[in-house]
């Protein structure tokens, strides 16, 4: 009897380690992504007219996280479009959408390009949908025909009505009326 209590108790011993690498591991973050999705089309309609179309070749959804978000890791382009077929064009090397804060942050050669002609380029822009409002403090480049203007910051609603920059440099024409 006693050499089997004995021999219970050695087992016993050998079988529970106590591995301190194991217990960290539990204790991690997991950012395991809800989807993944290449090639990812989302399309905005609002009574059957198309809106805006955003792709991009990389999607990664982290709406399972405690602060939920969806990163384009690849690149977006995003098409607004506007009355009688007009469009604006956003294009971006990275993009994130946070949803609780309901904001969108724009990363690297950041293109908008109006129906117009007119451009925006910039390191980075923020955008809030819910405002239409899109601002940075990063560098910015306007450019159309008839003006060629560097900024130091933008803040203007999405028709650049509302427009407020820092020190403005570059060149433009202006009839003097």
């Amino acid at each position: 009897m006693f050499r089997v209590i004995l021999f219970f108790l050695i087992t016993l011993n050998f079988s529970c380690k106590n591995d301190l690498n194991s217990i960290i591991d539990i204790n991690k973050f997991s950012k395991t992504p809800a989807a993944i999705t290449e090639n990812f089309v989302l399309k905005y309609t609002d009574s059957a007219l198309t809106r805006a179309i955003l792709d991009s070749p990389l999607n990664i959804d982290y709406t399972n996280q405690k602060f939920p978000y969806s990163e384009f890791p690849e690149g977006l382009n995003i098409k607004f479009y506007e009355n009688q077929g007009d469009s604006t064009n956003i294009s971006a090397d990275y993009g994130i959408v946070y949803y609780k804060t309901k904001m969108v942050s724009l990363v690297g050669s950041v293109i908008i390009e109006t129906s117009d002609g007119n451009n925006i380029k910039s390191s980075q822009i923020y955008w809030d949908p819910e405002q239409e409002w899109l601002f940075t403090e990063e560098n910015i480049v306007f450019s159309s025909d008839e003006y060629d203007i560097n900024a130091k910051m933008l803040d203007a609603d999405r028709s650049f009505k509302l427009l407020k920059t820092g020190q403005l440099n570059g060149n433009f024409l202006f009839d003097d009326n």
